[in-house]
């Protein structure tokens, strides 16, 4: 299949684009599922905590809920998705944006994170070609779209998705798909404490928290797949766009600056970007800076 592949690249860069489409269709029931499971957790916690009542042992009454469990429905009506309405972006628009059923409109979310999916995993790929390098980036691909998606709904980056993905970096650079192991190491504690050092600096002086720990954790993941060398243009790229995004709200938009923008979308746009042109980007800013 591999040789395959390498002599017709754009068969693998079709079945990047499907493998893409389906992913981002799972991605949005990642995005939606992950913060109502994590609340469900938290309240049975401290429901056993607050409880004068010894534990339970007997099987729990609420149905199951999570990644898989149920099957995907109509939140309007609760009717079922038909496996062919739920083909990613043919599906919603063969539909036109209906329900079957009840035709109540569907989000044009869904479709769009998947073809957004879609195409930054060929993206990827075309870079990349057949290597272990597009299978490294595209797993990265998809844990950045997911949690981008998740931090702009609930302002919320999980651990069980930030954590997972700095081991996934370092046990790529084991074998030095993307940097030296040292590299990688360094790039997640430094990930980590840079931000860790700018929140508590900040929280000193202004008595405020400007980020949220789930921040730390993505850079720090970034800094495992990347490496430390990429840190900065992570950091200057993410702190630019977020200024900027922020500033357009208030002045045109009229946001209220008192309400708080998840950093986290801007922390994985540009951990993306360095991934795939992290060389250039450093070279470019160093040129602009006369270094």
């Amino acid at each position: 299949m591999i040789e395959l592949y390498t002599q017709y690249p754009l068969a693998f860069y079709a079945s990047v684009l499907v493998l893409g489409l389906c992913i981002g269709s799972f991605l949005n029931v990642v995005a939606y599922r992950i913060p109502i499971m994590m609340k469900r957790a938290l309240e049975a916690d401290f429901k056993d905590l607050h409880s004068d009542e010894p534990p339970s042992t007997e099987p729990p009454t609420q149905p199951a809920f999570n990644l898989l469990t149920p099957a995907s429905r109509c939140c309007e009506c609760g009717s079922g998705i038909k496996p062919w309405h739920n083909i990613p972006v043919f599906g919603w628009l063969f539909l036109k944006g209906k329900c079957a059923n009840c035709q109540a409109s569907i989000s044009p979310r869904y479709p769009i994170v998947e073809a957004i999916t879609g195409v930054l995993s060929v993206v990827v790929a075309v870079k990349f070609g057949v290597t272990w390098q597009t299978a490294g980036l595209l797993i990265f691909t998809w844990f950045l779209v997911a949690l981008t998606l998740i931090d702009l709904d609930e302002y919320l980056l999980p651990d069980s998705m930030t954590l997972p993905l700095v081991w996934i970096g370092l046990l790529c650079n084991t074998y030095g798909i993307f940097t030296d192991l040292q590299s990688a190491v360094y790039g997640a504690m430094i990930g980590y404490l840079a931000l860790w050092s700018i929140f508590w600096l900040f929280k000193l002086v202004t008595g405020k928290e400007g980020m949220g720990y789930g921040d730390f954790k993505l850079l720090a993941a970034i800094g495992a797949f990347l490496g430390w060398q990429a840190l900065p243009v992570v950091v200057l790229l993410s702190s630019v766009v977020g200024a900027v995004v922020g500033i357009i709200g208030i002045m045109v938009l009229g946001r209220d600056k008192n309400i708080p923008i998840p950093f986290g979308p801007y922390l994985a746009a540009a951990g993306w970007l360095a991934a795939l042109w992290g060389t250039e980007l450093t070279t470019a800013y160093f040129q602009m800076m006369g270094l």
